[in-house]
């Protein structure tokens, strides 16, 4: 059966979520439906470039505006096309240098036309700068691997992060979860989340480092398994760590995920934290990363 011409196809997106790529399809989801967020989440250098770019477009149109008007602009020699692309930079940036005006009623219109534009895209470009520079950004550096050894007598899951900005982050408060795949009763395989209970799960201030521990015991989705398990139920941990950033004066998050290759069975960190002569601590994040086998 033929599509009908006004019919969308369907389109197929790679999204990613941490580490993971995931292929969607049959969503028809149209790039301007939600271009605020595209603004919001577009790299900086993507950002610039998509701004330049609709600026030069704006542009283009209302030179050739102007171009097609009977010398609508004064002080335009043989109307060149060049010249009233200039003039449409000074308009619709509200630069307005003098050396060329309009000079009919042609030109006044395109002119309002085009200050209006110019003022409701600079004042939207001012709001977008404004909110993707004041968007809190936790900082927090989380370690590359979990590892798994005992901990107090008991096998303990530990994830180390630290504060890179060395500011205070007060209330800061962990949370910690088990992603695994299983198949239902009825045999219809699906995604379950679980959330790991922490030993200590809040911290008053933040300001070093921070390491979470969750006690694999018998009431642990984690008890009794290995690596091979581990990979058979393809497990992920989400450890989302929120709190307020006492110099922005606003709350922040910071969200880390692991897959099952990145846990090392029967590791733990190596030590960053150590005393100097004089009795001040010293933390050495060049070893932030390291692992050593027990």
């Amino acid at each position: 059966m033929a599509k009908s011409p006004n019919e969308r196809m369907p389109r197929t997106r790679v999204v990613r979520f941490g580490g993971r790529e995931i292929i969607t399809e049959g969503l028809n989801l149209n790039f301007w439906a939600d271009i605020s967020h595209r603004c919001m989440t577009a790299s900086w250098p993507a950002f610039i470039a998509g701004a330049a770019l609709v600026f030069l477009a704006f542009n283009a149109v209302f030179a050739s505006l102007y171009w097609l008007g009977n010398q609508p602009i004064s002080s335009v020699p043989g109307g060149n096309y060049i010249d009233y692309l200039y003039f449409s930079i000074e308009t619709l940036s509200t630069a307005g240098y003098g050396d060329m005006h309009p000079q009919t009623h042609y030109g006044h219109f395109i002119a309002t036309v085009e200050l209006f534009t110019g003022i409701f895209s600079m004042s939207l470009m001012t709001g977008l700068i404004f909110a993707r520079f004041s968007r809190p950004n936790a900082r927090l550096l989380f370690a590359e691997n979990p590892v798994i050894s005992d901990h107090d007598g008991q096998p303990t899951l530990m994830i180390r992060l630290a504060n890179e900005r060395h500011n205070i982050i007060s209330n800061a408060t962990a949370r910690l979860w088990l992603l695994k795949n299983i198949v239902s009763r009825e045999g219809q395989p699906f995604r379950r989340f679980y959330e790991l209970p922490l030993i200590r799960n809040e911290s008053p201030a933040l300001a070093l480092s921070w390491t979470l521990f969750h006690v694999i015991d018998e009431n642990s989705p984690l008890h009794g398994l290995n690596a091979n398990d581990l990979e058979a139920i393809n497990i992920s941990l989400v450890l989302v760590v929120s709190g307020y950033d006492v110099v922005a004066a606003q709350t922040v998050h910071a969200r880390k995920s692991y897959d099952h290759p990145e846990v090392r069975f029967g590791h733990r960190y190596a030590e960053i934290l150590s005393t100097t002569d004089d009795g001040r601590l010293r933390i050495d994040y060049s070893r932030f990363h390291q692992t050593f086998e027990e």
